[in-house]
């Protein structure tokens, strides 16, 4: 495409505040399970066992934010231009968090899984952590897709659904949609009823699991955004906020089996319209974009740390008392190195990475 209008494209769309902060929500829920899931691992007798539905959570909301993005500006700016977009917006956390678990493989005061791998395995595993390649070799880590940062499992979907956004989905008509999101629906409910719950996807033997999960609730956000389901409403963020943490609590009310489809299926998506549509204070909103600013950081970070809490947990067995203490401060200093990260590592790299994009789009259009 012409590079002058290239660059005319990548000047960013307005954010919807609300839904930046449930993202924050999101992601702290995610953080508080993984700590938990150590110490009651039957997540039906977890406070917060249904924390990992975070993560259809993520894809619905990444789902409408990339169609309100990109629906309109992706014919003009290209295939190509849009994959450098969501790389630079998105793999520089990758690396931090796979390097921040390279590190944590190592120096784990508590465990030792490195000795039972050799150098070149390592390294092998380290590779294809950094290019998005699952590689579930690790049976002291279940098998993770991801043995060094297990979150990256959902990455790997989230850039599944952006390869075929930008080359199928941009350009299929709503009723085709519909016939995928039914068909997905299908599988998500095919899932829960196999397995008993929606909790698959991030190891070797649910891999697929995890595609099915990506799939209903991405074109469930898609769909929102086309359909113009955005619903007009005063919620407000803090409202908001406790109807999603509701859903993530929900996991000692009923059978996992009928209430996590139901809130996959319809519950998440019911927030997003009402997210997009709910209106907002201005001290409120500072908060949600903090939220939302520390959220992905916080999710790609966190995970390093929670290995050497379980470790730690397996070695030391300490005290609910002292298990309550840990949580809470280990979740607000996992906030602040997030962070850091993002203000002083993931920020400045991208903002190096489209800066040269952007001189080298200018070159190329002065050569002209």
């Amino acid at each position: 495409m012409n590079h002058s209008k290239e660059l005319a494209v990548l000047q960013s769309k307005q954010h919807f505040h609300i839904l930046d902060g449930l993202r924050g929500i999101a992601a702290l829920a995610v953080v508080v399970f993984h700590f938990m899931e150590w110490i009651i691992p039957d997540f039906t007798q977890n406070f917060i066992g249904h924390g990992f539905l975070a993560v259809d959570f993520f894809f619905c909301l990444s789902g409408f934010v990339i169609a309100y993005a990109y629906d309109k500006r992706l014919p003009q700016m290209g295939i190509r231009a849009f994959f450098t977009s969501r790389l630079i917006r998105l793999h520089p956390l990758v690396v931090i968090g796979t390097l921040l678990g390279l590190l944590g493989l190592f120096l784990d005061p508590f465990a030792d899984h490195a000795s039972a791998h050799s150098p070149g395995n390592i390294a092998l595993i380290f590779v294809c952590a950094l290019l998005m390649i699952p590689l579930p070799v690790m049976e002291e880590r279940f098998f993770n897709l991801f043995s060094l940062n297990a979150p990256s499992w959902s990455l790997f979907w989230e850039y599944i659904a952006n390869i075929v956004y930008a080359l199928v989905l941009v350009r299929l008509r709503k009723k085709i949609l519909w016939v995928l999101l039914a068909l997905a629906a299908g599988g998500i409910v095919w899932i829960s009823y196999r397995a008993g719950n929606l909790l698959g996807g991030w190891n070797g033997e649910t891999f697929f699991d995890g595609g099915i999960r990506m799939s209903y609730s991405f074109l469930a956000g898609l769909l929102i955004y086309r359909s113009g389901w955005i619903i007009k409403n005063k919620l407000g963020f803090i409202v908001l906020s406790l109807l999603l943490s509701a859903a993530f609590f929900s996991s000692v009310l009923w059978n996992s089996a009928v209430t996590e489809p139901l809130i996959v299926l319809f519950y998440f998506p019911l927030l997003i319209a009402l997210g997009a549509g709910s209106s907002l204070s201005a001290p409120l909103q500072k908060i949600c974009v903090f939220m939302g600013n520390i959220s992905y950081p916080l999710y790609m970070t966190h995970y390093a740390f929670i290995w050497l809490f379980g470790n730690y947990f397996v070695a030391k067995s300490p005290s609910n008392q002292q298990l309550v203490w840990i949580i809470l401060f280990g979740t607000v200093a996992l906030v602040v190195f997030a962070w850091l990260v993002m203000r002083f590592v993931d920020m400045p790299v991208r903002r190096y990475l489209s800066r040269k994009r952007k001189e080298r789009l200018h070159r190329k259009e002065q050569e002209k």
